[in-house]
């Protein structure tokens, strides 16, 4: 057995430390109050920044995990060949001969021809041959045959004070580990070395071709990724530009135009509600547009007949007093009319019935006691109702007063006016019922109406034709109904039915 002898074990290379990365200076936030960016180009910018940063943490680490899997192979095929080379150098027989081996350069060939390196692996037999010059034996993968590594490299791998490392040759960088053979006479001085080691470059090839291909990957998925986004961003908003185009067409002249409602979603639901705050609008400018008209058709009488007279009124004391009286008469009479068109407005508004649970007996009693002092008639109370109802019990009053107050103008003094009210299972119902002409036949369907007289008028010629469309109002406010019952010359019923929890629900 040939006196060969190997140093200890060193520890395989483990993976070189790497530097920490720079930290960038933190950015302030920088508060804008506003963008002139598009809503779609955002969206997409978004989409495609949220895609870059998942693709671009999918790609480091993809590579991280390559390249830590290379180092691991790496580093095991380097211990592997030296553990290999130790048990060959400690048997110093050739296992397929059974021979001893003679020398260290025999020691060297057998063991190197042996072997099948890897790709990308390297096996050296190095022995000294003077001054800065070495014999090597060389068994490499097929792509590195023509690599030659010259004593310069050799050098710098022998003359290491570590036994492992990494060294720039022309085909890149070599990862080796040494293994120190001592002389066979004996010494402490190694004078041949058995190398093992991997151009890390060639090893990490594939690895470099798989994040390449990934990152191009990520490149054409990104592109597509921000054209899906734009359509898809496109047909998102398409909805809301909708809405923006028909709020630019809006006009006070024209509020007719409604978006189409398409789905369920929250667009969907956006349209929806523009198409109700269109509704509101144009329900409100409605209202406007009516009280204007009204307004300017009723009062439009009353100044007519005070500018006349004060026109033609003369010096006379007596004649100036009647004009007075007249022109005080018209300017009562328009701030009826103004007061009643300013109740009907109102009437338009969410708050103007604020219902509470309220004793209905009570409230028809009250209501009994406050219309028997409007005119001198045979006031009688023909019904009371007993039980809760939830209704603004002020608004019921005013209509009701309103109702008795019409009973009045058509009746004659001493006339018999009934009033009342009932509970049903659903509703509350409230009337006045008078003894007057009745109403003609075909002014049912309209006597509720702005400004709009029964045939028979009445009796003094007065009213502006407003109190029934105020009792109509109140109703309406309640989620009620206004009802009618009459008969020429028989007199007439008015009343009006509203939910018993109406203002509840």
């Amino acid at each position: 057995m040939p006196d060969v002898f190997v140093t200890q074990e060193n520890p395989v290379p483990g993976e070189r430390p790497t530097e920490p990365a720079a930290k960038t200076p933190a950015q302030k936030p920088r508060r804008q109050r506003g963008t002139r960016i598009p809503a779609r180009v955002q969206i997409m910018g978004w989409l495609v920044l949220v895609m870059t940063a998942g693709l671009a943490t999918v790609v480091v680490l993809v590579a991280e995990f390559e390249y830590r899997a290379i180092d691991q192979r790496v580093n095991s095929g380097l211990a592997q060949d030296s553990q290999e080379f130790r048990q060959f150098a400690a048997a110093g027989t050739d296992p397929a001969t059974g021979e001893a081996v003679a020398d260290t350069w025999d020691l060297f060939d057998r063991h190197l021809s042996s072997q099948y390196p890897d790709r990308a692996e390297v096996l050296l037999g190095i022995e000294a041959a003077g001054e800065g010059n070495f014999n090597s034996l060389q068994q490499a993968d097929e792509s590195l045959r023509h690599v030659q590594l010259d004593d310069q490299v050799l050098s710098r791998i022998v003359e290491a004070p570590q036994t492992s490392g990494t060294v720039d040759t022309t085909a890149g960088e070599l990862r080796w580990l040494r293994v120190d053979v001592l002389p066979r006479g004996g010494g402490d001085q190694p004078n041949a070395w058995f190398v093992s080691g991997y151009f890390v470059d060639e090893a990490r090839s594939e690895a470099n071709d798989t994040v390449r291909t990934l990152a191009v990957i990520s490149m054409v998925a990104l592109v597509l990724a921000a054209g899906v986004s734009w359509i898809v961003a496109g047909q998102i908003l398409a909805p809301v530009n909708t809405v923006r185009k028909a709020a630019a067409r809006l006009t006070e002249a024209d509020l007719t135009r409604r978006i189409r409602v398409q789905g369920r979603d929250d667009i969907a639901a956006l349209a929806d509600q523009f198409n109700s705050m269109l509704d509101r609008l144009e329900r409100a400018f409605d209202t406007r547009r009516q009280f204007l008209d009204d307004a300017g058709h009723e009062l439009r009488t009353p100044i007519t007949i005070v500018r006349g007279h004060l026109e033609l009124m003369g010096d006379d004391p007596e004649e100036r007093a009647e004009v007075v009286r007249l022109c005080t008469d018209e300017l009562d009479r328009m701030a009826r009319i103004v007061d009643d068109l300013l109740l009907l407005a109102k009437a338009e508004q969410p708050d103007f019935v604020r219902p509470e649970w309220t004793s209905v007996p009570e409230l028809t009693s009250d209501i009994d006691a406050k219309v028997r002092a409007i005119a001198p008639r045979a006031w009688s109370l023909e019904a009371m109702g007993e039980g809760d109802a939830h209704v603004d019990a002020q608004r019921v009053t005013q209509a009701m007063v309103q109702l008795a107050q019409n009973a009045v103008q058509h009746t004659q003094p001493g006339a018999a006016i009934r009033i009342g009210s009932s509970i049903g299972p659903e509703t509350v119902s409230f009337w006045v019922t008078d003894s007057g002409p009745g109403l003609s036949p075909g002014d049912e369907a309209r006597i509720f109406d702005r400004f709009v007289r029964g045939e028979s008028g009445a009796r003094d010629g007065t009213g502006a034709g407003l109190g029934l469309a105020i009792v109509k109002a109140i109703a309406v406010a309640h989620h009620g109904e206004v009802r009618v019952l009459s008969q020429p010359g028989q007199g007439a019923t008015f009343g009006f039915e509203l939910p018993l929890r109406g203002g509840e629900e």
